[in-house]
């Protein structure tokens, strides 16, 4: 995992630095970002060019081992094999380079010449186990260090100088042969599966106890999203079509093309809130555009055009037709509370009142 890593300014003044290629510079100079916390990264040319150089790409595979072979020769990687038998590589300066804080523990094995006090993977100061006789493979050709001694800790593929061209030569021969050495490996773990001395396989078992939570029948294909499933529910109503394409604006537009000349911008700003306003209430569009004629008939405010809608809506014909009481009052008056001048059922006689006729 890439990390953030500090360079010192006396990094350019090493004479160290000095004696390698810039190429090599540069290589040394990723792997601080590409390494663990303990300095530690996987020797591997095609892995490291695949980090550091993916966008330059005449910078070959073949060219990264050639660079790391600089650096070894200079003191400032280690190359050494794990437990696991894989070759792995630590930054020799590491202390000098980086300060860490909070340093996560290492997930690859230590370092057997610079790193014995240290934790390797899981074993933490343990002994670290010997390599499988398996993983480790005999190097074709022998490898030599500085002193010219052989040294079992270095790794034996990429000591000797690799030429580019070599390189390229045998992957066109492989491609057109229509193999690959990835795909040979994987015919060769298919047919050579380890066996122990019973015939069993080395890995696991099946396990044959019925589980808890039985799985459920899934299609291969992503997990994240599910391509059979489908939203469920009821659709939503679809909302009215006359409310929906009909706006102020438009009704707008609609009066200011009927008039003679346009009118006054405070004239049309008023009068397109006063829309939108009954546009808002659920007001028919149709019942608008008729108090709209009205308005534009009558030269009218804007502020009529409420009680000119009311009027349409509400007619004074069908007002009119309404129920009358029998004084003839409003028709929302109750008829039992008529109003009924009184009479006297018998007349009174003439001289009752004033004594004498008139």
């Amino acid at each position: 995992m890439a990390r953030i890593r500090t360079i010192k300014p006396e990094l350019w003044e090493s004479e160290d630095i000095a004696s390698v290629s810039v190429t090599a510079t540069l290589t040394f100079i990723g792997l601080l970002t590409q390494a663990d916390d303990e300095g530690r990264h996987r020797d591997h040319a095609a892995i490291i060019a695949g980090r550091l150089w993916a966008l330059r790409q005449e910078h070959t595979p073949a060219h990264v081992a050639r660079d790391l072979e600089e650096l070894a020769g200079a003191g400032l990687i280690c190359r050494y094999t794990g437990c696991d038998g894989r070759t792995y590589l630590h930054i020799v300066t590491w202390e000098k380079h980086q300060r860490i804080d909070r340093p996560s523990a290492s997930r690859l094995p230590r370092c057997p010449q610079h790193q014995m006090s240290r934790k390797c993977a899981d074993h933490a100061t343990s002994p670290c186990p010997a390599p499988h006789p398996s993983a480790t493979a005999a190097p074709a050709t022998p490898s030599r260090n500085l002193s010219g001694a052989d040294s079992p800790d270095l790794p034996r593929g990429l000591d000797q100088p690799v030429s580019p061209d070599s390189t390229l030569a045998g992957s066109f021969a492989e491609a057109a042969r229509g193999t690959s050495p990835a795909a040979e490996g994987s015919e060769i773990n298919h047919q050579e599966t380890p066996t122990g001395p019973s015939g069993e396989t080395a890995g696991q078992t099946v396990f044959v106890e019925d589980s808890s939570h039985p799985r459920e029948d899934a299609t291969s294909g992503s997990r994240i999203l599910d391509p059979g499933s489908s939203r469920r529910g009821r659709a939503a109503p679809a909302p009215d079509a006359a409310l929906e394409r009909v706006s102020a604006k438009e009704l707008v537009a609609e009066y200011v093309s009927g008039c003679h000349q346009r009118p006054p911008g405070n004239f049309i700003g008023q009068l397109g809130r006063n829309l939108k306003a009954l546009l808002d209430e659920g007001f028919e569009p149709d019942h608008i555009r008729t108090a709209l004629d009205r308005l534009r008939a009558k030269a009218l405010h804007p502020s009529v055009l409420p009680s000119l809608v009311n009027e349409v809506v509400n007619p004074p014909a069908l007002v009119a037709a309404g129920a009358s009481s029998a004084s003839g009052g409003a028709p929302w008056a109750s008829p039992d509370n008529a109003y009924q001048p009184y009479f006297n059922p018998t007349p009174p006689p003439a001289n009752a009142v004033f004594g004498r006729p008139l």
